[in-house]
């Protein structure tokens, strides 16, 4: 009897978590989800914990999860509810995990996701924060404990998928210039304001920076890709997941989202993954890797695509990339320092509190005002994220306080 794969997702009733759910859902004699994870959405985990009935359901607070635990009992299923971030590095690291989903928004995904990797599980990496805030201390993790990195983003997934075999079998010590790579490109939509009239900036609205023109995604996320910041933390992860300085990432504009990035060669040669825009294609490319297993995305109609179009994105249009470029180049806390000021400021955006254009601004000052050090520790990059989150805030309060 084949053994099936045992699952743990992180943020399983997020946009990931539910794509994941999805591809598992059509092959239930590969997989086998033995731990879910969730934030608020406790309707939707009920949903997923009658279903596919896990070992584990974990949940932040304590209050969420006597709820849940009512309805375990109700439904007369065997599931241990847990609660607290404690119990999310320890479902993340059980014995009886294969792979590790982490799909968890944000710093908070940070230490289950190191906490799987140091056990040396296969990670599905979704999580940007890992990379971002400790990219050193991450791959030092995975390359010592034997785990098995695998991206999901779709660029990531892209570029993995358009590396020569003997990069991806030997990893980032083989080196790009040794596999005949002349750069990575990093496509990008642009978001909903590609062609909006910067004097409008100003007065864009939360509902108008979540409507993606091409990806259903949670409103966090969405807003990183109507700044760029998507980008910007995307070129940061590309930088550690394939061992390259942010001069050697191109960012191109790509309004179709029908290619999903691309790897240069020395010879002249592009190889480019493309398909329809849709997270299930990188997430069954990761579960089944080095297989390929049917992931309910249609097929690409190349006779439906009118024009594929490419352009370069504008500081002026997005300043968000350029702060995160810079950041990377400074290296040190610079990087955790920069996401933390960015979740403060989308944050106050989604709830009213500052303006679309003063995300940026937000970013841009904490950078400035708050300490460099080097991203020796785990403490040191929390240290540096506290220190920002506080900065951050404080000049949300001041913006607010003049409008």
């Amino acid at each position: 009897m084949q053994h099936k794969e045992r699952i743990c997702i992180l943020g399983a009733t997020g946009s990931i978590g539910i794509n994941t759910v999805d591809v598992i859902r059509r092959h239930p004699d590969k997989y086998q989800v033995v731990a879910l994870t969730a934030h608020r959405n406790l309707e939707q985990l009920k949903l997923q914990c009658e279903e596919f009935r896990p070992q584990y359901a974990v949940l932040p607070e304590k209050e969420l999860a006597q709820e849940l635990e009512s309805f375990v009992a109700y439904k007369q299923l065997d599931i241990e509810v847990l609660h607290g971030v404690d119990n999310l590095e320890f479902v993340a690291s059980h014995d009886t995990v294969d792979t590790v989903m982490a799909a968890i928004v944000g710093a908070a995904g940070l230490l289950p996701t190191l906490a799987a990797a140091k056990a040396g599980k296969k990670v599905l990496l979704a999580n940007k924060e890992a990379l971002v805030m400790s990219g050193a201390i991450f791959m030092d993790a995975v390359k010592h404990h034997g785990a098995t990195l695998l991206p999901i983003d779709s660029e990531h997934n892209a570029i993995f998928q358009c590396l020569p075999e003997r990069f991806v079998e030997q990893g980032a010590k083989q080196g790009i210039e040794q596999c005949g790579i002349h750069n990575i490109v990093l496509t990008g939509s642009g978001g909903p304001f590609l062609k909006k009239d910067l004097a409008e900036f100003a007065t864009i609205t939360p509902d108008e920076a979540c409507a993606h023109p091409n990806w259903d995604m949670g409103r966090k996320i969405s807003v990183d890709s109507a700044t760029m910041m998507n980008k910007g933390l995307e070129l940061i992860e590309a930088c550690w997941l394939f061992d390259v300085e942010p001069q050697q990432v191109e960012v191109v504009l790509h309004p179709q989202s029908i290619i999903h990035s691309m790897v240069r060669y020395n010879d002249g040669s592009v190889l480019a993954q493309m398909g329809n825009p849709d997270m299930r294609t990188p997430i069954a490319h990761a579960l089944a890797f080095p297989e390929r297993i049917n992931a309910g995305v249609a097929p690409l109609d190349f006779m439906e695509i009118s024009q594929l179009t490419f352009d370069r994105p504008s500081k002026e249009r997005y300043p968000c990339l350029a702060l995160a470029s810079e950041a990377m180049k400074q290296g040190g806390n610079s990087p955790a320092r920069l996401n933390a000021a960015n979740e403060v400021a989308v944050e106050a955006f989604l709830a009213e509190k500052i303006g679309f254009t003063q995300i940026a601004e937000v970013i841009q000052q904490t950078l400035t005002s708050t300490g460099y050090a080097e991203a020796l520790t785990l403490d040191s990059v929390l240290a540096a994220d506290k220190e920002a989150r506080d900065f951050a805030q404080k000049l949300v309060l001041q913006f607010a306080a003049r409008s």
